[in-house]
């Protein structure tokens, strides 16, 4: 903006001569160079002074008016656009990522869906992916998987339906499943016979 306004300070035959050495400099540099290169702040410029130029005198800029109406095109769009994001989810902030981390040492048991299910009555909402990608980042492994074994998933039937009935506390379940009863067969039966 400096350059423009001692521009203006100087008489027309100085700008004229210091015009026409430029255009000579411009000449001799554009035979040695074979493709020049803009800086988008060139660019913007470039096409910014296209709009005082008739289109006839546009060969001055050293590209095609093509050329210069894209670069104009492009710093209108992105006036008028809004500002750019880079693509996907934002990042988990910190305090999230330390909460995450915190829940997953003190209840080792507790797998994704338990922490995304606390997570979720403290007002932070993370998908499933996200909490293990958090424990995986931070070196902590999934909940261990809980095996249960036929033998324990009968017996803790059997003692919720007792439960369920109140029977009396010293009721011993095992007195009326016997381990040799199998489902469907009466007790001291042999299957297949």
């Amino acid at each position: 903006m400096l350059e423009f306004v001692v521009l203006l300070a100087r008489s027309d035959e100085a700008k004229e001569v210091e015009l026409l050495a430029l255009r000579r400099e411009v000449a001799t540099l554009r035979r040695h160079v074979k493709r020049q290169s803009f800086e988008p702040a060139d660019r913007a410029l470039l096409a910014a002074l296209s709009r005082l130029l008739p289109r006839s005198r546009w060969g001055a800029f050293g590209v095609t008016p093509a050329t210069l109406l894209t670069w104009h095109r492009r710093l209108v769009a992105r006036r008028r656009t809004y500002p750019h994001r880079s693509p996907g989810r934002p990042r988990v902030d910190e305090e999230t990522t330390a909460l995450v981390i915190l829940l997953a040492k003190e209840n080792p048991r507790w797998g994704y869906r338990r922490i995304q299910g606390e997570l979720l009555k403290l007002g932070v909402g993370l998908a499933v992916s996200t909490i293990a990608r958090i424990m995986k980042d931070s070196g902590l492994g999934p909940a261990p998987r809980r095996t249960t074994t036929w033998r324990e998933f009968i017996r803790a039937q059997a003692s919720h339906i007792l439960h369920r009935d109140q029977p009396p506390k010293d009721l011993d379940h095992r007195r009326h499943f016997p381990p040799q009863c199998s489902v469907g067969h009466p007790a001291g039966q042999e299957r297949g016979g």
